[in-house]
Formats: structure tokens, sequence, C-alpha cells
């Protein structure tokens, strides 16, 4: 009892003299720099001819120099950020799967590499509101009204399919200086009915039908359909419905030749793609073949055309990411229906599933916005969307909502799909 007393007091009489241990402060957290900017100019004139060639045409220093004596914009940059993408191993082998699924409902195995890649910073706002005039410019050509300069520090893009008569495919193209990098713009559907029209309205209309529709666009008995799939009541043979979507005139194998031809001319170089609509739909299956990043602005669902066209399913698609709001019908997959306004105007935009995440502005909460065909309109995202900071996510510590993946969705859950051959 003593001994222990004794031994308390001596810890305690030596702690008092002994210097208290320092206690340092935590580390801070390493700060990572920003990306730099990448910076964009003019390459190539690009068209896609009436029988589906990729053309390309150099454009000179000679060239360039008249565009900036025009007043056209140079260059601009872009805020880059880091992203995942799995890219298939061998197109060889995805295209191998594709037909096996295609024509003997088999699946076979595809070997993924996984890749951290600069994509488009999907988190600043600047970024997506250029993005956003890109893809708007793609409808239009330099000068045209409607056209949105794009800055002092970007080129005049490059148009393809510009012809007066074109009805094919359309967009601009951008690359910065070493090639590193390049932007595919695609142009989305040109709808008289939402502020559109003009040569290409006609083949929109029928690949968004055929792309975007339960089956074949069958709305009701008093539609003519775009494939010969339906079989009466709530029916459609699924066979047939895949075997329509792979046809030569759809834009995916157009679009896939395009990527390949831009590829062979810079194959060092990482693509992005961009597109509105229609043009942001096939963005994003070009994205999903290829592992390209991919921002689709306003598009339908096309998780839908994915599985019925038979995409590999690559283990993750982080690299697509999707911006829309809630008052966007089309995005929403709400225009359809006998009396919807789509179905006024001859269209059956029935998908609602996105690939990838989705950025979603809630217009209805956030700004009593009524559900309107008439927001579909990418000058709608410029101007009442992206060009201003959107309280909620201020508020928040953001710029943009939050990138999600849609989860549990669901459509065309009234139809059913199997083997109906037609009746003889």
């Amino acid at each position: 009892m003593l001994f222990s007393t004794v031994m308390s007091f001596l810890a305690s009489y030596l702690a008092a003299l002994l210097p208290l241990p320092l206690i340092h402060d935590p580390a801070p957290a390493p700060v990572i720099p920003a990306a730099e900017p990448l910076r964009f100019e003019l390459r190539h004139l690009h068209a896609v001819s009436p029988d589906a060639r990729v053309l390309f045409h150099d454009v000179h220093t000679a060239e360039l120099a008249a565009l900036a004596e025009a007043g056209e914009p140079s260059t601009y940059a872009l805020r880059p950020r880091r992203v995942k993408a799995h890219r298939p191993r061998s197109q060889d082998a995805f295209h191998r799967a594709r037909v096996r699924s295609m024509r003997f409902q088999e699946n076979e195995a595809v070997d993924w590499d996984e890749m951290d890649v600069e994509g488009p910073d999907v988190e600043s706002r600047e970024t997506l509101l250029l993005l956003a005039k890109m893809t708007n410019n793609a409808y239009l050509s330099p000068g045209e009204q409607g056209w949105y300069e794009l800055g002092d520090r970007w080129n005049v893009s490059y148009p393809f399919g510009w012809e007066p008569d074109d009805d094919g495919f359309r967009g601009h193209v951008f690359a910065t200086p070493d090639n590193s990098t390049i932007v595919l713009s695609i142009k989305g559907t040109s709808a008289a009915f939402i502020g559109g029209g003009g040569p290409t309205a006609k083949k929109d209309k029928f690949n968004d039908n055929l792309l975007f529709s339960c089956c074949c666009a069958r709305v009701d008995w008093t539609w003519t359909t775009v494939c010969d799939c339906y079989r009466g009541g709530w029916r459609c043979d699924q066979n047939c419905l895949e075997k329509a979507l792979i046809d030569d005139s759809l834009f995916y194998p157009i679009g896939t030749n395009l990527y390949n031809n831009l590829t062979y001319l810079y194959p060092h170089s990482n693509i992005w793609m961009v597109g509105h609509s229609l043009g942001g739909a096939l963005a994003s299956l070009l994205g999903v073949t290829f592992g390209a990043p991919t921002v689709a602005i306003e598009s339908p669902g096309e998780k839908m055309a994915a599985a019925r066209l038979h995409l590999p399913s690559p283990p993750e698609v982080q690299h697509v990411t999707h911006l829309y709001h809630t008052a966007d019908p089309i995005a929403m997959g709400t225009c359809n229906g006998v009396l919807s306004s789509c179905a006024l105007g001859g269209y059956a935009m029935e998908s609602k599933c996105h690939l990838g995440k989705s950025i979603v502005y809630d217009t209805v909460s956030e700004l009593s916005w009524a559900v309107d065909i008439r927001l579909h309109t990418i000058v709608n995202v410029i101007e009442k969307l992206l060009a201003n900071p959107w309280p909620p996510s201020v508020e928040a510590g953001r710029e943009v909502p939050k990138a999600m993946p849609e989860e549990d969705c669901v459509e065309c859950y009234s139809w059913d799909f199997g083997d109906y051959p037609p009746s003889k």
C-alpha cells in the first residue's frame, strides 16, 4: 500500500517537471490544382455525302486568316476534368458480341479497359454553357441568324453535312492545336412545331419515331408506323423491332462511321461527344460504343434504343452525362399519348430512361414552369438555365445540380414485346 502511494506521488512529480508533448494540427488536405484549359482551333471541313460517305477538307492557313479578317472567333478555352471511362479492348470483339446477340440472342463476353481520361468538366456551369452553344450552332452555319459567338478563344467550327439539300447527319467538329482532343457536336431534331424545320426534318422524324417510340410509332390506328412490327393490341414483335433499328439509313451507323474516320485521322486523340435532343441521344450511343466522354442536352431517353441496338454494356457509363429540365416533356418521357403535343406534330416520343448520369434542373418546382414542348429548344437551356447561376445549386455550394444515375426507371410498361411473327 505504501509502495503504490509513493510511486503515484513520484509519477505526479515527474509529470509536473517534464514538458507537455506537442499536439500537431492534422495536415491540411492537398490542394489539387485545376486542370489547364484546353484551347481549340479549326482543322477540317467535314461532310456526309448522300450515299453516307464521310468526306473531309483540310483548312489551310490562308482560309483561317480570311475567317479572322471576317471577325469570326478563333479559339476558346474549355475546362476539362478527369473521368473514368470504359472502352472495349477490341472493336472487333465488341461488334462480334453485338452480332451474336442480334442473330442468336446469345451473350458473348466483351473485355473492357478502364481508363482515366480527360472529359469536359460537367460540374462547371460555364463549361456546360459553352457546350450548349456549340450544340446550338450545330443547327446553323456560321453567321446565320441564331448563331452564338463562342468567344475570342474558340475557332469557327467546321461544318459537316451543310449542303443546302442535305437531309442527313449534321454538326460541327472542334480540335486543339496539338490534336490531343476532338469535340464532335451533333445536331438534334429539326421540327417545325418546336421552332425548327429544314431539309433534315423528315429524316429526323423517322429516326426519332424509330429510336424513341415503344413500337414503330404506333400511337393509334390513324398513325402510319415507321416499321411493320405492330401485332395488334399491345403486342410488338421484338425481333422485327430490333432488325428495323439496325437499318443502314439510321444515324447510328453513320455516326460510327464518322467516329472511325476521326480516329483514323487522329489515332492518338481523345474524342468528346456533345449533342442536343436526337443529337444528344446519338452522341450518348456513340459514347457508350467507344468509351468517349459525352454530354447530351435535353435528349430523349436512349437506354431502350441501346438495348434494341444490342450494344454491349460496359461496367459503368459515368462518362456519359445528360442535362435537362423537368418542364421538357421529351427529356422527361411525358410527351406521349394521342393528344400530346408530340403526337400532334407526328412524333411518338415515349422513352424516358437515360444512360449514365443526369443533371436535372427542377424548373417545375423552382421556377413554376409549366410542362411545354416549346421549352425543349437548346436556346431555352442557354438563355434561361445556364446563362445565370442556379440558386438551389449555389446554396449547396455547387455550380449546377449534381449528376445522378436514374435508378428504377421503367418505360413502355403497357407493351408486350415477344416473338410475334406476322400472320399469313
